[in-house]
């Protein structure tokens, strides 16, 4: 949808006649029934008047599309200026410019296309103005049908009009390079080299027939960007789908293609266990739909197996793919039935409200799931869930589903491929950490390692070794020591120290902890580590958990201040004491359960609560 449309001279006129803003204003409160805030209406009054600086040139045509405030299709992401027209060869022609007004900007080390600047009352971590209009171009081409039937060719660029480039400019260093070829930057004092970047493009008018193509193109996925993620899958071993993953799959394609033929909305509950491959479902699913011509999308709660899944399939290299990774907050003001199938990984984890940035906003994720997708599916393991908030569970789906009138069905992955194929491991985990009584009291004949430590150093002395095969093992913790905020992205910093050991919590300039080279110097949480799996998993067990008296206790005063997973026990247990305990109890035992099956071939241990390692000790002859 397109918040403003003009021609070049309706928008200068606009602009002469300071009425500009107040047309985007009023348009936006009709078209999206939203009050415009104050500090946007001044940006616009601001930014706007550069732009008319730039495009009084006869040079430019008269007639050439100009659109405001273009929002991206199913997203939240909006385009804040376009430019339409033909070139000599009556070629179509579309100019996209990310507008920022940003006096000051800091280069972000180790983490791919981040700045650091002040935005928003705050310096915060954002996407590079050149990453960001060609993330936008490259979304609109992927999935915009007239775009690529129409061959309508998308040049981004950036006009950061209050910023004065320095020498060497900080935004032109090299990790900025790929994206700064794509979508170059104009800065203060480039007014001319903007115009001259539009006029190579745009040099007869449009009518801003093209404006109309691109707000009323049909949402399809382009055909390269199928053949892109069927050439990743197909080359990456990770995923090949093992006996019943391979069914639930199948039946998954069916439900879709299905829904797709009638129109009529499912939500397909797949149930499993750690280890199952629900994740490799998930891929996989997300490849075949979207080469079957369809508008998949692959979301999760947590960050983490996202970035990670996303990172294995496209390696380093910059690709669009990433548009199909989506948060499980992006779903907040979403048309109804706007994405064809959503696969949603980690449904234990969604939450009811969302959190965006300072903002809390949304009602339900669950159910804007469901509302945004004609097919819905959730991969879920209800013991899984690790904090407070997480409201993943079977009912819950089938509660909203029942209300949103999508019919459902069940499904179950039950074989185990992680801890070396054993269920039994699992069984005896739930029944020493006493979440369910279990048959399986001892691990005979499981071919597992997993070994009780007598100290942290045995456990990181170890997982470095193992480490060494394929960097494919990782330390992991409860969360019971703070993250030190001067240390979040150093890791000569240690959070976490028992006695003589010594080391980081994982570095908050990376969101891959799971993949990245040197990650095995640093120690993981449950957030880190959800959803994803290692070789060999060191983990340690703090003082929320404990053994007393012949049972496993917990204590949810033992955790860290930083930890955000119990966010509210303190004032529960003041209004529900009984409640709080059993709350804090099933999260924190869940925790260790969850770090101590993210290992396929081995788990080494280490508890600060001797008495807990002699009982796990004990339990394991």
């Amino acid at each position: 949808m397109i918040v403003y449309s003009g021609i070049k001279r309706d928008f200068l006129t606009a602009v002469e006649q300071d009425s500009i803003a107040a047309e985007i204003e009023e348009n936006i409160y009709n078209k999206m029934h939203r009050r415009t805030a104050q500090n946007e209406f001044r940006s616009w009054e601001n930014s706007l008047e550069y732009m008319y600086k730039v495009l009084n040139d006869t040079a430019i045509p008269e007639n050439s599309g100009v659109a405001i405030e273009y929002n991206i299709p199913q997203t939240s992401k909006r385009v804040d200026f376009i430019i339409s027209g033909y070139g000599e060869k009556q070629d179509p022609n579309v100019v996209i410019i990310e507008l920022k007004q940003w006096d000051k900007v800091e280069v972000v080390e180790g983490q791919d296309a981040l700045v650091e600047t002040y935005t928003g009352g705050a310096v915060r971590k954002v996407v590079h103005p050149s990453y960001q209009a060609w993330s936008y171009a490259a979304m609109i081409y992927d999935y915009n049908q007239n775009v690529q039937m129409g061959n309508i060719v998308l040049h981004p660029c950036a006009y950061m009009h209050n910023y004065r480039k320095s020498n060497p400019e900080k935004l032109e260093q090299n990790q900025y390079k790929e994206y700064v070829e794509d979508a170059p930057i104009f800065a203060r004092g480039e007014v001319s080299k903007l115009r001259e970047f539009i006029k190579q493009s745009v040099k007869v008018g449009d009518d801003k027939q093209l404006l109309y193509d691109i707000d009323n193109g049909k949402i399809k996925p382009s055909k390269s960007l199928q053949n892109s993620i069927k050439s990743m899958i197909e080359g990456n071993q990770e995923f090949i789908m093992l006996d019943e993953q391979k069914v639930v799959y199948e039946e998954i394609i069916k439900t879709a293609l299905k829904c797709m033929s009638d129109q009529k909305k499912r939500t397909v509950i797949v149930k499993g266990g750690p280890g199952t491959g629900k994740t490799v479902v998930a891929i996989n699913l997300l490849a075949k739909l979207t080469n079957e011509g369809l508008f998949a999308q692959y979301t999760s709660k947590n960050s983490a197996p996202r970035n990670v899944y996303e990172k294995k399939l496209t390696g380093h290299k910059k690709s669009s793919i990433k548009n199909m990774f989506k948060g499980a907050g992006s779903y907040i003001e979403a048309e109804p039935n706007i994405v064809d199938t959503i696969i949603c990984d980690e449904g234990h984890r969604l939450t009811a409200k969302t959190q965006l940035g300072p903002k809390i906003a949304g009602e339900n994720q669950i159910k804007e799931i469901i509302n945004a997708s004609l097919c819905s599916v959730f991969f879920i393991d209800e013991s899984q869930r690790v904090t407070l908030s997480d409201i993943g569970t079977v009912s819950e789906i089938v509660k909203w589903a029942d209300e949103l009138d999508s019919e459902v069905q069940e499904m179950e992955l039950v074989s185990q491929f992680r801890c070396d194929g054993s269920d039994g491991y699992l069984a005896w985990l739930d029944d020493v950490l006493e979440i369910r009584e279990t048959a399986n009291f001892d691990l005979k004949d499981i071919d597992y390692d997993i070994r009780i430590m007598d100290s942290p150093n045995e456990v990181r002395d170890l997982i470095i070794e193992c480490n060494k095969t394929r960097n494919q093992s990782r330390i992991l913790a409860g969360y019971c020591w703070a993250w030190l905020k001067e240390g979040q992205n150093n890791s000569d910093v240690h959070d976490i120290k028992i006695g003589d050991f010594e080391m980081s919590w994982n570095l908050g300039n990376t969101s891959t902890f799971a993949i990245d080279e040197n990650s095995v110097n640093e120690v993981g949480c449950i957030h880190t580590s959800q959803g994803l799996e290692f070789d060999y998993a060191g983990v340690i067990i703090g003082d929320d958990m404990r053994y007393k008296n012949g049972h496993i206790v917990t204590d949810f005063t033992k955790r860290a201040k930083t930890d955000q997973s119990l966010k509210g026990i303190k004032k529960l247990y003041k209004e529900n004491p009984e409640f709080a305990l059993k709350e804090a109890d099933e999260i924190i035992k869940n925790t260790y359960r969850t770090l101590m099956t993210r290992g396929m071939k081995g788990c080494y241990v280490y508890c600060t609560d001797k008495n807990l390692a002699d009982h796990l000790r004990e339990c394991l002859k």
